[in-house]
């Protein structure tokens, strides 16, 4: 009984430490954590690279995860550069199996690890927001050491009761036969995929099978068979939170749990081999560096095969999965809005198209075309689900540049919205100018329009990442900032116009050259066009963050 109480505190002390640190540690990260990976996944090899490293800093495969779904919905990653990402946190979260072969079952460390724990709460709950993160990731990182001791402590315990031939023998241990070693490899798989599920964490069940090694508990080569089941395991957790999810987070589980299958399938088949190789390197390494080190080329080897065939990949998993959402609702993804930095660049992007429709439409409308009239619903309809989606947020930006830029992006979608409110009348700019007789603010109008729709265009194909992967921030290319001061030149000449024009129209009607009619008619139009033209510019300038002053 103190045994199962010893080895159940101790999985549950690693579990707790594992949650506290790692919360700890992205607390810690704030935005890094976003820019890191929103630059780095330039190729899905790069982006496997700083996946793993990123994963091995903040000991979260799943905040990687997650983050990665934001940045494929908002359309900051492709989905196969974001698969480059899972990839990689694949790679980086064996870190841990590390810490246990290497420290965790080697070192009782209880003793330092109590005043750890002490220092690092009352760090957490007196410190400031970055000390209070380093002092969470400090008192779960001695947790995690206290409870792989307990762990140790209760797998000693259990040596003495259990023995490596009371389990299944498997492929590559002396006198197993190649149907006996099968049914035993498939079992102790089974075994250790059960036990990931249970606890919901590779890593956890990994230290439990490390320790249990140590203690003599289970041999070399079934230790290698659990971490096979154990690596398989990790998929459920996925699985379940895929249900009822976005399409972007169904297929980036679906694509996790198909690659844990052929990395599974994989190893079971060069199971012999890897076990004869093993068996051999005892000579000159102990079991636990070798568990360690076969949970980590496990991964890598399935890394490794499925990396160069991402694009194949990436077309298999769209077949299996296809999205029925519209590509606003892809946009729009609930799992962005994990990140306020992420939720705003999606809501900026998803303004700026609507913005480069809207001008497009006035333009054509200037120049005589005819445009659907449902065009302009659908624009504050989507302007509309922006506003939602940015009202969800729970969490505000952590920095001032990211409260700059949240704010900026409101500005943007208030003129937006502004514009699209305009538009939705059912009065064509175009005939409502000709009709005045004001040809020259017609003229200026389109010159915005124009100005405007090159800057959205140049924000919305910044999200087409076939090559390589843009940073989080502001467009300053000349091109675009050529075009915000094409806009404003307009804007500011047709609203000086528009005065004149207002002032012309009314002493027109004392002479009797207009009816008061006439009159106030054109002057709607001249002011019509001039915030059609206002609202345009500077919901573009906003969304460059050029217009916070100027409203």
């Amino acid at each position: 009984m103190a045994t199962a109480v010893a080895i159940l505190g101790g999985i549950g002390l690693f579990l707790l430490g594992m949650t506290v640190m790692t919360d700890g540690l992205k607390a810690l990260a704030g935005s890094a954590l976003r820019t890191v990976l929103g630059k780095a996944a330039a190729t899905p090899l790069s982006g496997a690279f700083w996946g793993a490293i990123v994963t091995l800093l903040v000991q979260s495969s799943s905040a990687v995860t997650m983050t990665t779904i934001g940045l494929v919905s908002a359309g900051l990653l492709t989905f196969p550069q974001g698969l480059g990402l899972v990839f990689g946190a694949n790679v980086g979260t064996t870190g841990t199996a590390w810490l246990v072969a290497l420290i965790g079952v080697r070192v009782s460390l209880s003793t330092y690890a109590l005043p750890i724990i002490f220092f690092g709460s009352l760090a957490k709950l007196l410190g400031s927001r970055r000390i209070a993160a380093a002092g969470g990731a400090l008192a779960g990182f001695a947790l995690v050491l206290y409870g792989l001791t307990t762990l140790q402590q209760g797998m000693g315990g259990l040596a003495e009761s259990l023995h490596p031939s009371d389990l299944p023998a498997v492929l590559g241990m002396p006198g197993v036969g190649w149907i006996d070693g099968s049914v035993g490899l498939m079992s102790l798989v089974v075994v250790g995929l059960a036990m990931t599920a249970v606890m919901q964490s590779s890593t956890a069940s990994i230290a439990v099978t490390i320790s249990a090694f140590y203690a003599g508990a289970v041999g070399l080569e079934q230790g290698a068979a659990l971490i096979i089941g154990q690596n398989i395991g990790t998929a459920t957790s996925s699985a379940l939170a895929a249900i009822g999810a976005s399409a972007t987070a169904k297929r980036l589980a679906l694509a996790y749990v198909l690659f844990k299958l052929i990395a599974a399938v994989i190893a079971i088949v060069a199971f012999p081999v890897t076990a004869r190789l093993m068996k051999a390197l005892t000579t000159s390494l102990d079991g636990m560096t070798l568990l360690a080190a076969y949970h980590t080329a496990y991964n890598v080897v399935g890394v490794a095969v499925l990396l160069p065939a991402t694009q194949w990949f990436t077309r298999i998993v769209e077949r299996l999965l296809p999205s029925r959402q519209t590509a606003l609702q892809r946009a729009l993804d609930p799992s962005a809005l994990a990140s306020p930095v992420i939720a705003v660049e999606t809501a900026r992007r998803v303004i700026a198209g609507v913005l480069t429709r809207s001008t497009a439409s006035v333009a054509v409308m200037l120049s005589g075309g005819a445009v659907p009239s449902a065009q302009a619903g659908e624009a504050a309809s989507a302007l509309s689900e922006v506003r939602s989606f940015l009202s969800e947020l729970i969490e505000g930006p952590e920095t001032d540049a990211e409260r700059l830029r949240m704010t900026s992006t409101v500005h943007a979608l208030d003129h937006a919205s502004r514009l699209a409110e305009i538009l939705a009348d059912g009065n064509s700019p175009g005939h409502r100018a000709e009709a005045s007789g004001n040809l020259r603010a017609a003229e200026l109008c389109a010159r915005a329009m124009r100005a405007v729709q090159a800057i959205g265009g140049s924000i919305t194909s910044e999200s087409a990442l076939s090559t390589k992967a843009t940073s989080i921030g502001w467009s300053t290319s000349t091109e675009v900032a050529a075009s915000l001061d094409e806009a404003e030149a307009a804007s500011s000449e047709l609203e000086a116009l528009q005065r004149n024009h207002r002032a012309a129209a009314l002493a027109s009607v004392a002479r009797g050259e207009l009816t008061a009619a006439d009159a106030l008619g054109r002057i709607d139009a001249a002011r019509r066009l001039d915030q059609i033209a206002h609202h345009a510019w500077r919901s573009a300038a906003h969304l460059l963050g050029r217009g916070v002053n100027a409203d």
